[in-house]
C-alpha cells in the first residue's frame, strides 16, 4: 500500500507519521512486558496499550543519522511551507503536509532509541545545525525569484534526500529504521516526480 499519496492532511497526516513509525506488521519489536529500564514510545491512537520499544542500540553512525535525518525532513517541510505562503499551486501544501509525516516518522525515532532531537523547539526556518541553516538559506532565495525556481528547488531537496536515505539505509541494520527509511525514499520519490511533473509544464 502506498502510504504516500497526496493531499495528506489533518487526520490523515497523523495517522501517517504513526503508519511510518510503526511500518508494517512485524517490522518493529513489539513487547508486552519490555524490561523497566526499556526506553517506551507510546503507539498512539489506535493500537492504544501496545508499547514500541527499542531492542537494539544504534552505533554512533547510526544515531548521527538519524539525527540528521530530522533536520533534512524540517528543511523540505519548512521550505515547502515557506513556497506554499507564497506560490499558487496546490502541489506546496500536499507535499508540505507529507514532509510535517515524516518528520514526525523520523522523531519517533529518536525517541524510540534515545536520541536528541535537534529540530524540537525550533520556529521554521531555524536549525542547530549551520550546515542545514545554510542549506535552508541558500535554498529559500533561490526559490524566492519564480515558483519555477522553488519546483526547482524541491527536485534539489528530494534528490538530496534520496541520496542521504540510501547512505543511512546502507548504515542501518535495526528493522524498524530500515522500514521508516524505505517509507521515507518512497515518499521522496513521488515528491521528485511530482516537481518534474511542474517542471515539464
Amino acid at each position: 500500500m502506498n502510504r504516500f499519496a497526496l493531499p495528506l492532511v489533518g487526520a490523515g497526516a497523523a495517522a501517517l507519521a504513526f503508519s511510518i513509525a510503526a511500518g508494517a506488521a512485524g517490522t518493529v519489536a513489539v513487547s508486552a512486558a519490555p524490561p523497566a529500564s526499556a526506553p517506551r514510545v507510546q503507539a498512539g491512537a489506535g493500537l492504544a496499550g501496545t508499547t514500541l520499544v527499542a531492542t537494539t542500540k544504534l552505533t554512533a553512525a547510526q544515531a548521527g543519522d538519524l539525527a540528521a535525518m530530522a533536520e533534512e525532513e524540517k528543511v523540505a517541510r519548512d521550505l515547502y511551507r515557506a513556497f506554499a505562503a507564497r506560490y499558487p499551486s496546490r502541489v506546496w501544501d500536499n507535499i508540505a503536509a507529507a514532509e510535517a509525516s515524516h518528520l514526525a516518522a523520523v522523531r519517533t525515532l529518536l525517541a524510540r532509541y534515545g536520541i536528541a532531537d535537534l529540530t524540537a523547539g525550533r520556529a521554521e526556518g531555524s536549525f542547530a545545525s549551520a550546515t542545514f541553516q545554510a542549506m535552508y538559506d541558500g535554498l529559500l532565495a533561490t526559490g524566492s525569484v519564480s515558483e519555477v525556481a522553488a519546483f526547482g528547488v524541491g527536485r534539489t531537496v528530494e534528490l538530496d534526500d534520496i541520496a542521504r536515505l540510501d547512505a543511512a539505509a546502507a548504515r542501518a541494520t535495526q528493522a524498524d529504521v530500515r522500514q521508516v527509511y524505505a517509507n521515507l525514499r518512497r515518499g521522496s520519490t513521488q515528491h521528485l516526480r511530482a516537481f518534474e511533473r511542474q517542471l515539464a509544464r
